[in-house]
């Protein structure tokens, strides 16, 4: 597993994160988000930079990410290599 970003901040109502990307990302990705009390498994599927949908989030970005569970400040993203 390979570190991707962190996560920013969290909107609870939308279930959307913001990432700091630390390396590339793309939709179709499998990634991990583990933290304190956070650690789940899912599929990007979609990502907006500045309410745009993207495909690809590259060093740098800040992406709001759909996320399937709620996740914490700090908490870290890591993409799992298949």
């Amino acid at each position: 597993m390979k570190l991707v970003g962190k996560v920013a901040h969290f909107y609870p109502k939308i279930s959307v994160a913001v990432i700091e990307v630390l390396d590339e990302i793309k939709v179709g990705d499998k990634i991990a988000i583990k933290g304190k009390t956070t650690n789940f498994e899912q599929i990007v599927e979609s990502m907006q930079i500045e309410h745009k949908q993207v495909e690809k989030a590259s060093k740098g970005d800040s992406v709001g990410l759909k996320v399937i569970e709620r996740v914490r400040e700090g908490d870290e993203v890591f993409k799992i290599e298949e």
